[in-house]
C-alpha cells in the first residue's frame, strides 16, 4: 500500500495538473482516494495475527490493530466510513463484537476518517490532544504537489478522552500505552504499545510502505520523527512487534535502518543547505541515493527530501 509520500504518482499527477492554473486549491476527497487507486467498493479488508487477541487489519488507509478479548475491542486507527461494514465483519470473524475503543494515532483522514462513523455508535475515541485539535479545526493537508483541505469532524466523531504525554488503559489482559514523545509526523502522533503481548503501533511516524510524509505546514519535523522513533525504541523491548501506520508488520531492526535512513537524510540536506544550496538544487543532486531501492522510486523520494528540506528551514 502507498504512503501519503507516494501520491508523487502518474494518477495524482493528472489529478494535480487539472489545478494547474491555481496551485492552491485542494482535491476532493473522492480524487485523494482515486489517486491511492483506493476503489473503497471492492478493496477487501484483510488479517494478520500477530500475537494472541491481536490482530493488524489492511484495507484503504492505515493499518489497524485490533485487540479482542474478555474486555472487548479496541482498535488503532480506522480508515473510512466506507470501508466500516468491511472491517467491522472482519473483526467479527476474529471474534469481537463492535468496537468499543478507537486510538487515532493523529489526525490525518486516512486513519481517523472512520472516526465519522464509529463515533455516532457510541465508540469511545482516544487521541493526543493536539491530535483532537487538529481533528476539530482541520486543514489543510500539504502533500507537495497537491494539496487536500481536511474537514473538521463533528463533535460525536472527536477524542473524548486525550492525553499530553503518556496514559495507559488497562484492556485485555495488560497495560496499553499511549506514548508522545515529540511532534514528528504531526504535532499529535502517539505510538501505542501493547504491552501485554509486546507490540507497538507507530501510525505515520513509521511508514514500511516507503518514504515517510512529514506534515510540515502541521507541525511535523524530521528532527521529530527521528526523536519520536529513538524514543519510541529505547520504550519497548528488542523482540517488540513492530506495526507500521501503513506496510507489512515487522520489528525492531527495520525500525533501526528507517532511522539511519532519517538520520542520514537529514544529515544530508543539512549539510546542502549550509553550502547555499536551494531546494530545487537540493532535489536535483538526489540526496537520497542507494535508499532509494528500500524507499523508493525516485518520484516518491522527492516529496520526502522536499518536507526534509521545508522542515529544516521553517
Amino acid at each position: 500500500m502507498k504512503h501519503l509520500a507516494l501520491l508523487l504518482s502518474a494518477s495524482l499527477l493528472i489529478s494535480a495538473s487539472v489545478r494547474a492554473d491555481n496551485h492552491e486549491a485542494a482535491l476532493t476527497l473522492d480524487e485523494l482516494t482515486d489517486a491511492f487507486g483506493w476503489d473503497m467498493a471492492n478493496m477487501e479488508v484483510t488479517s494478520e495475527k500477530v500475537a494472541d487477541g491481536l490482530y493488524v487489519l489492511f484495507g484503504a488507509g492505515g493499518n489497524i490493530a485490533v485487540s479482542i478479548g474478555a474486555d472487548g475491542v479496541l482498535i488503532v486507527d480506522d480508515q473510512f466510513p466506507a470501508m466500516m461494514n468491511k472491517i467491522e465483519a472482519e473483526i467479527g470473524r476474529l471474534g469481537g463484537d463492535g468496537v468499543d475503543y478507537a486510538i487515532n494515532t493523529h489526525w490525518h483522514f486516512d486513519h481517523a476518517e472512520g472516526n465519522n462513523t464509529l463515533g455516532p455508535k457510541g465508540t469511545t475515541i482516544v487521541a493526543h490532544a493536539k491530535a483532537r485539535d487538529d481533528m476539530a479545526r482541520g486543514g489543510m493537508v500539504n502533500l507537495v504537489i497537491a494539496k487536500y483541505n481536511q474537514q473538521p469532524y463533528p463533535m460525536e466523531a472527536l477524542p473524548s478522552i486525550t492525553y499530553t504525554d503518556s496514559m495507559s488503559l488497562h484492556y485485555n489482559g495488560g497495560p496499553v500505552s499511549l506514548l508522545h514523545f515529540a511532534p514528528a509526523h504531526t504535532t499529535g502522533d502517539s505510538a501505542i504499545y501493547f504491552e501485554g503481548v509486546n507490540a507497538v503501533h507507530l501510525g505515520d511516524v513509521f511508514n514500511n510502505s516507503g518514504y515517510p510524509f512529514i506534515d510540515v505546514d502541521s507541525g511535523g519535523s524530521i528532527d521529530g520523527m527521528i526523536k519520536f522513533c529513538k524514543q519510541t525504541l529505547a520504550a519497548i523491548k528488542p523482540d517488540t512487534i513492530v506495526i507500521p501506520g501503513h506496510g507489512p508488520v515487522t520489528d525492531t531492526a527495520a525500525l533501526q535502518r528507517y532511522i539511519y535512513m532519517l538520520e542520514t537524510m537529514r544529515e544530508r540536506v543539512a549539510n546542502m543547505i549550509e553550502d547555499g544550496m536551494s531546494l530545487e538544487e537540493v532535489m536535483a543532486a538526489n540526496p537520497t541515493g542507494k535508499f532509494d531501492e528500500v524507499y523508493g522510486p525516485e518520484s516518491a523520494s522527492l516529496g520526502f527530501v522536499n518536507r526534509v528540506y521545508t522542515s529544516l528551514t521553517k
